[in-house]
């Protein structure tokens, strides 16, 4: 696996390196959902939700061909959506960006979700995040957790409506019923 760049983000690549995908979530965003870890963090928050899914080594090495296939065998007719969780998807951004072009000309119906570290103002500039419908923005803030927030663990974090922030030229949190 090529190591992390300057930027803290894994080179470009044909490949991903995942913790897992899981099928029929109802956590990890609205309605029934896929849910695909990818591995590596370099934040390492204390209370993180998924520390397995911290070191860029761990896990396994797919081809986006042979992730694809796992996703495409995990949708179900009452998949609402597919969301990529970690570690940080955005450490991968060129081979999440190949694997969600895919995925939307495979799944147009399916709203794409990515849970990341970053700030919105740090990673937008990334080609995948004009594929992506919401973004969780933010690293976990032990001292802001709240289980009474929806679909995030700590108040820090943001649900940003991608679509209607690209629209408006500024962030819009997404909002259910939306």
């Amino acid at each position: 696996m090529p190591g992390i760049n300057q930027q803290g983000m894994i080179p470009v690549s044909n490949k991903l390196r995942i913790g897992g995908i899981t099928a029929n979530s109802v956590v990890d965003g609205p309605g029934l959902r896929t849910v695909v870890f990818l591995q590596g963090c370099p934040r390492h928050c204390p209370g993180c939700h998924n520390p397995d899914l911290l070191d860029s080594n761990g896990g396994r090495e797919v081809t986006i061909e042979e992730a694809l296939a796992e996703i495409r065998a995990s949708i179900s007719p009452i998949t609402q959506g597919i969301t990529f969780s970690g570690g940080d998807p955005l450490l991968q951004p060129e081979a999440l960006h190949q694997l969600v072009v895919q995925l939307k000309q495979d799944f147009p119906h399916l709203d794409i979700w990515v849970y990341t570290g970053y700030k919105y103002d740090e990673v937008k500039h990334l080609p995948v995040l004009d594929l992506i419908d919401v973004l969780v923005d933010g690293p976990f803030e032990q001292d802001k957790k709240d289980l009474e927030l929806a679909f995030r663990g700590s108040a820090n974090q943001r649900l940003i409506d991608l679509p209607k922030t690209r629209r408006a030229g500024q962030v819009v949190e997404w909002q259910p019923g939306w």
